[in-house]
C-alpha cells in the first residue's frame, strides 16, 4: 500500500527528510480526484479576501511572478502558489478550530522546502497593498531551492545532474 500524507498523519515532528516527505504525498486516486473537485469549487466561489488578493496576484501582476489559485499540494489545497519560487500564500480564517490544521499543514509544506506566508482575512481586506509588498519581498528574497531526488533513486542527488542556480525571477542562469 502507498504511504499517504494527510493532515492528520504522523511524521510532523520534523524527523522526515524532504525526499521522504515528497514521496509520502502519493495519495490515492480517489482522494486526488476529490481534492481537485474541491479546489475547482473553491476557485469558482472564493471568499472576499481571496478574490481581492487574487486580483493583485493574477496575470503575473505582482512583480511578474506567476501565481495559481487553489492548488492541490499533497493532501491539502493552498490558496495561492508560486511554484517556481516555492512559495505558498494562505489566507487564515478567524476560526480558531482551523489553527491546528493550518499549523500542521505549514509544517508539512516547510518540511519539503515550500515557504508559507499566512495573512488574516481582515488584513488582506484592509491592507492589501502592505500584504502584496510583503509577498513581493519574500518572492525576491534568495532561498535555498530543495534538492529533491527522483522517486526511483536512493535519495541521493545524481552526480550526472548539474546544479542549477536560479535568479531572482526564478529563471535558470
Amino acid at each position: 500500500m502507498k504511504p499517504v500524507l494527510t493532515l492528520g498523519a504522523g511524521g510532523s515532528d520534523g524527523s522526515m527528510s524532504p525526499q521522504d516527505a515528497i514521496r509520502a504525498w502519493n495519495i490515492s486516486d480517489a482522494r486526488a480526484k476529490a481534492l481537485k473537485e474541491r479546489a475547482r469549487d473553491m476557485r469558482r466561489n472564493p471568499t472576499g479576501a481571496q478574490a481581492k488578493l487574487w486580483e493583485r496576484l493574477k496575470d503575473s501582476k505582482l512583480g511578474s511572478f506567476n501565481f495559481r489559485p487553489q492548488v492541490v499540494m499533497g493532501s491539502a489545497i493552498v490558496d495561492f502558489a508560486c511554484r517556481p519560487r516555492w512559495l505558498v500564500v494562505e489566507i487564515t480564517s478567524p476560526d480558531a478550530a482551523q489553527a491546528a490544521i493550518e499549523a500542521l499543514s505549514d509544517r508539512k509544506l516547510t518540511a519539503v522546502g515550500v515557504r508559507v506566508m499566512r495573512f488574516t482575512e481582515q488584513r488582506v481586506m484592509e491592507e492589501t497593498d502592505a500584504v502584496c509588498d510583503e509577498i513581493l519581498t519574500e518572492l525576491r528574497a534568495p532561498f535555498e531551492r530543495p534538492q529533491i531526488a527522483g522517486p526511483a533513486s536512493s535519495g541521493e542527488r545524481s552526480q550526472a545532474a548539474p546544479r542549477r542556480d536560479f535568479n531572482r525571477q526564478g529563471s535558470i542562469r
